[in-house]
């Protein structure tokens, strides 16, 4: 949920709150808390539980008691005790769900280490905290410069000014253990506050500064994650991953957090397989398993000298097989079970991509005038296509050429026009033509 003004203005570009993570509504906030009991009434009788969680900067939370019974909720900006002076944070979590926050992280109620809240801040206080949020950036740069200086091995990633400015607090990584004597110094002379330095891991240094991760959405440890598990190459052997440090390693320098999440899944899947280095003996030879599919199942073995030759088995046939050389049954071959698996696991998949031309969307569309003439178009050939074909004549047989003879016929006189009437009717009527 993000509060109003990270909204998108009128003309459509994103205004932002330019809060940087402080807005009023605790919307934007790193590691922000849903209150699902804030609707509900306490029972007559009872009392609230005096406790809050106070945010401050980049996610770090503690518990502090309100011994004087202010009427806090989330999102009100109070003035807490500190070690020395106070400090200015943001509540994030009351009543009923802050004791369980305390039992889920161990947090002891009413010992000497219990802070309290003093106030909510005034418009004094809030200044005071804004100006010092304001030099933490330059100071940033010019502790780095100063730190190379020094030539000392470490890296500052991050300053954090108590609420009253009297304070500053510098988050450096190192490999190694680093004398900062000098350092302290220069930073007390350069900057004029007091100066403590904290060491903190490459993981937390990367939920402090926040970023996308290669799935594209924000860093795990930055927007929900609390608690950094250790993660080995031993998650990605079980879930098949090949072992590139640049695919599994995340920004912090480390191999990612989401290595776990479905670790307990592959675990289980797993239990039904073979283990691979079980070899798997015949009297065709011996099998190894090559290829495991835990999805659907499946394994891979190969003879001994013919490692080109895959069959495929399924888990159950692997266990049998197993089963029978410890019972010291003869098995004939690996065939046998990959022939009933192909026989079925053999499908029949239609022609889906052939119903429908790919190319159908790139022409252009077209209007019922276009499409019409069209139409009207292909009748037309379609007319003179048969007009053709009906024209055309079947080949006519030449007749025997008459013989030569000498001798004319006489002239014959008579009525000539009679003659022709005649030899119309004589003549052989045409047969009609069927081609059409």
């Amino acid at each position: 949920m993000a509060c109003g003004n990270c909204g998108t203005g009128a003309d459509g570009q994103p205004r932002g709150c330019k809060n940087n993570g402080t807005c009023g509504t605790d919307g934007c906030n790193k590691l922000t808390v849903f209150d699902w009991l804030s609707n509900m009434t306490i029972p007559e009788g009872q009392t609230g539980f005096n406790y809050v969680e106070v945010r401050f900067k980049n996610g770090r939370k503690d518990y502090y008691k309100n011994t004087e019974s202010l009427s806090l909720s989330i999102g009100d900006i109070v003035a807490t005790q500190a070690a020395t002076g106070h400090d200015i944070g943001m509540v994030t979590l009351t009543g009923e769900l802050v004791r369980v926050q305390m039992k889920r992280k161990k947090v002891k109620e009413d010992t000497e280490e219990t802070l309290k809240v003093y106030r909510k801040a005034t418009q004094k206080d809030i200044d005071i905290w804004t100006k010092a949020r304001e030099r933490e950036e330059p100071m940033k740069v010019k502790a780095r410069q100063i730190a190379i200086r020094l030539e000392l091995q470490m890296k500052i990633s991050d300053i954090e000014f108590q609420g009253d400015a009297s304070k500053a607090t510098f988050y450096y990584t190192a490999e190694d253990r680093v004398d900062f004597r000098q350092l302290i110094k220069e930073f007390a002379q350069e900057f004029r506050t007091r100066i403590e330095m904290k060491q903190i891991g490459l993981r937390q240094e990367a939920a402090r500064l926040g970023g996308i991760g290669s799935c594209g959405r924000e860093l795990c440890c930055s927007t929900w994650l609390t608690d950094f598990r250790s993660v080995t190459t031993g998650a990605a052997r079980y879930q098949q991953l090949s072992l590139n440090p640049q695919k599994l390693a995340g920004q912090c320098g480390k191999l990612k957090c989401c290595l776990n999440y479905e670790l307990d899944a592959y675990m289980d899947a797993l239990k039904e397989f073979p283990k691979t280095d079980v070899k798997l003996y015949t009297e065709k030879g011996t099998a190894v398993c090559q290829k495991i599919d835990i999805f659907q199942g499946y394994l891979w073995y190969a003879y001994e000298g013919e490692w080109m030759n895959w069959h495929q088995l399924t888990a159950a046939n692997a266990n049998e097989i197993i089963a029978a050389n410890k019972a010291k049954e003869p098995v004939v071959s690996l065939e046998e079970f990959a022939a009933e698996i192909e026989k079925d696991t053999k499908t029949d998949f239609g022609n889906v991509v052939g119903q429908d031309s790919l190319t159908r969307f790139d022409k252009p569309k077209q209007t019922n005038k276009r499409r019409n003439n069209r139409n009207r178009n292909k009748k037309r050939t379609a007319a003179t296509a048969t007009t053709t074909k009906s024209n055309q004549k079947k080949p006519t047989q030449k007749k025997p050429a008459q013989k030569n003879t000498d001798q004319k016929k006489p002239a014959q006189k008579g009525n000539t026009n009679a003659k022709r009437s005649n030899n119309r009717r004589n003549r052989p009527k045409k047969k009609p033509n069927n081609d059409v």
